[in-house]
């Protein structure tokens, strides 16, 4: 059986809500992720994020060796509109992505403004790892004290979103997802430090 877009979706959405209302509670979506039949060069949570976060409405980005297939797939999927990384919504970081493609759509993403900073970019971004990888503290809204998270992603990444996140409320969220089809939420209010032993 396929995915379905209300129940299978509406399922997901929960548990990403529950990672970006926690910041750095892992949750997983694997039940969802398993139903995707598309055989394409990603992990299948991404596309299970793709059809729940993406519509008509929405400008966006991909950073991939296989960006024109992704654009294509997207658009098919949801009627998205794809765009510069500096005036989309949503900027995917796939795990083939070269590094310095995803540095240049961080450095570029849009931060919000101070009348909306709610349209601010939001990343979705293939780790290799959330259980593995560089250590971070993290502190801020939705986290008792302070957490320590580990995340095998390119380097660089949490030291660009310090800089873009440097002028709160402006900034940007991430949403991390691995290959076993765990997620993690990093959003704007959440400060990290990287933890050196």
């Amino acid at each position: 059986m396929g995915l379905d877009l209300v129940h299978d979706i509406q399922k997901a959405y929960r548990q990403v809500l529950d990672s970006m209302s926690q910041p750095g509670k892992i949750n997983t979506i694997h039940e969802q992720a398993m139903k995707n039949s598309l055989e394409i060069r990603c992990f299948p949570s991404t596309i299970v994020l793709i059809q729940m976060l993406l519509d008509t409405e929405i400008k966006f980005k991909v950073c991939s060796k296989h960006e024109k297939e992704w654009v294509k797939l997207i658009n098919q999927l949801t009627y998205a509109q794809v765009s510069n990384a500096d005036e989309a919504d949503f900027i995917l970081i796939l795990n083939d992505a070269e590094k310095k493609d995803a540095e240049m759509a961080l450095k570029m993403a849009s931060i919000g403004n101070l009348q909306n900073p709610q349209c601010g970019a939001t990343f979705i971004i293939e780790a290799s790892s959330l259980n593995s990888g560089q250590e971070l503290k993290i502190t801020g809204p939705g986290i008792m004290t302070e957490q320590l998270i580990k995340v095998d992603t390119f380097e660089n990444l949490m030291d660009l979103r310090s800089e873009k996140n440097a002028e709160y409320p402006l900034g940007i969220d991430l949403i991390l997802i691995d290959s076993q089809d765990h997620v993690l939420c990093l959003p704007r209010t959440t400060l990290i430090e990287q933890v050196v032993r």
